[in-house]
């Protein structure tokens, strides 16, 4: 049995750190774990241009605590009325990394995203030209669709055809949670890839009503039934470099979880790389943790792999009830590795 493992230090593909106060009580936890994160741009108002993302990243590195080596790559938040000459001046510059596709109001401050993927053929064209990754948040929001069902009919109607059009697109599905988007990324011919989160690999959606509403398990999108955590814990430790980490950390505050209508985030930073540990060690493929962690985002992106590394070593550790204001992923629970330092 391994008790200590050491891999190359990880990235996460797949960030929220917030703004302001939350910016500040959070983006440590991100840090202490990873070299790199892309930072999604769904703020108050969303990132929009290349001013505002180099704007905000000052504010992530100014919101580290001393000394701290992180690298936040940042995103343009895609709206109907997006600039294709914005978005490549930014790629150019070395301000954006990615651009995000949120369909409006399919998540957390979204409600400025994209109401038609057609009316974005232009942006998308350009994208593929320069060959900057698009981010997509893969799930329709017709109200006549079943919440379950919204990813897996996002794939069928929107990712199908956005692959045909655009055939060298490089596409990342963000969080996914269904054995239907699992299946589409590990077949498609097609460079597209997809991150995977903690939480979709260890809970299904009996958590979100166990005993009760457990509002502290409500993500978007929202966990599925069992049969899809399996299929998308076998993508997550199959070894195959479309899949790689992406915790969608995403806090909020207590009192805006426990509401009337609390909101959709999971706050899983400070503790992310061990709960990932957790699902390859009772996987038995902990061999396979630092390609999913380490290497097959960098090499998606084009980007070099991290020089340093982090050592996980088998150590009971209890997650805190709390972090500051917010509850975390697996509040209470105990976790079978802990990484030093």
């Amino acid at each position: 049995m391994t008790d200590r493992l050491t891999i190359r230090r990880p990235d996460d593909w797949h960030v929220h750190l917030r703004d302001g106060a939350m910016l500040e009580a959070v983006a440590g936890h991100t840090a202490r774990q990873f070299a790199r994160a892309i930072i999604m741009p769904n703020l108050t108002p969303p990132v929009t241009s290349a001013a505002a993302a180099s704007a905000y990243r000052e504010r992530i590195v100014a919101a580290l605590p001393p000394g701290t080596a992180f690298t936040p790559l940042m995103t343009c938040y895609l709206t109907d009325d997006t600039d294709p000459d914005e978005i490549a001046a930014g790629h150019e510059a070395g301000v954006f990394t990615a651009c995000k596709l949120y369909p409006a109001h399919a998540t957390t401050n979204s409600a400025h995203g994209v109401t038609d993927i057609r009316r974005m053929t232009t942006v998308l064209d350009r994208l593929q030209r320069i060959g900057m990754p698009l981010l997509i948040h893969g799930e329709v929001t017709d109200r006549a669709i079943d919440i379950f069902d919204r990813e897996a009919v996002f794939v069928d109607r929107v990712l199908t055809p956005l692959t045909r059009d655009h055939p060298a697109l490089k596409i990342v599905l963000e969080h996914i949670t269904t054995a239907e988007a699992a299946a589409f990324v590990a077949e498609a011919d097609h460079p597209i890839a997809a991150t995977i989160t903690p939480q979709h690999l260890l809970i299904n959606r009996n958590a979100i009503f166990d005993g009760g509403l457990r509002p502290h398990a409500y993500c978007l999108p929202v966990a599925k039934r069992e049969t899809h955590r399996l299929a998308v814990r076998r993508a997550a430790v199959s070894g195959s470099p479309r899949f790689f980490l992406g915790t969608d950390s995403a806090p909020h505050v207590i009192g805006a979880k426990e509401s009337g209508c609390g909101c959709a985030g999971i706050f899983n930073a400070p503790f992310a790389l061990e709960a990932y540990a957790r699902v390859f060690d009772e996987e038995g493929a902990l061999d396979r943790l630092e390609g999913f962690a380490s290497e097959h985002g960098a090499r998606f992106y084009g980007l070099p792999l991290n020089e340093g590394t982090v050592t996980l070593v088998r150590e009971a550790v209890v997650v805190p009830d709390r972090v500051g204001d917010v509850v975390p992923f697996l509040a209470g629970e105990t976790l079978g590795w802990r990484m030093l330092g």
